[in-house]
């Protein structure tokens, strides 16, 4: 897997017209970590993609009903299995943060990648989650030299208050580990 003019090779490219150009001198500089499920707590639905590419059917699901005119994307989505699929170029600023500040500096779609998983706050992710996750970051941060391993949160670190993804059920200290003996 390589990154070729902000995407991805040899994964799924799913383009949407759900991002727009990052700010003049603007350096990619954050990655923001999510969880996604939709319906929520429902993996393998195949719903994530029509969802940020604005093509979500709610069917008769109220949760469907309430998100279905959104306009969100992330630049990759991970699902349970470890496929990947990517929305945005990383060039360009995906709608993954909303309101956000890291480090004092707010609107952090301007200077972020954001990486959803499939899962909830409250259930394990996958190996093949964090085998590919770890893969990708290391991409990332070789590709975007900014991005450092304090610079790599949760949509709850830069939401606090709004947001609690990825949730207690992620783990930090394994992700970390693996990307930083990848680094070794």
């Amino acid at each position: 897997m390589n990154i070729d003019n902000g995407w991805l090779s040899d994964t799924k490219l799913t383009p949407t017209s759900h991002f727009n150009l990052r700010p003049d001198g603007t350096d990619v500089s954050l990655l923001v970590i999510h969880n996604i499920s939709l319906p929520p707590g429902r993996f393998g639905t195949n719903l994530v993609t029509p969802f940020f590419i604005g093509e979500l059917s709610p069917g008769d699901d109220p949760f469907l009903r309430e998100i279905a005119d959104m306009r969100v994307s992330a630049h990759c989505f991970i699902e349970r299995t470890g496929a990947i699929t990517q929305y945005v170029s990383f060039a360009d600023r995906a709608w993954h943060a909303g309101v956000s500040s890291f480090q004092g500096v707010t609107n952090c779609n301007d200077f972020s990648i954001g990486i959803e998983l499939e899962g909830t706050d409250d259930l394990e992710y996958t190996d093949a989650q964090y085998d590919e996750l770890t893969k990708l970051t290391l991409l990332i941060t070789r590709t975007y030299p900014k991005i450092t391993l304090g610079r790599i949160v949760g949509h709850n670190d830069i939401a606090p208050g709004r947001k609690t993804d990825p949730g207690a059920n992620f783990d930090w200290g394994r992700y970390r580990m693996a990307i930083s003996k990848e680094n070794a």
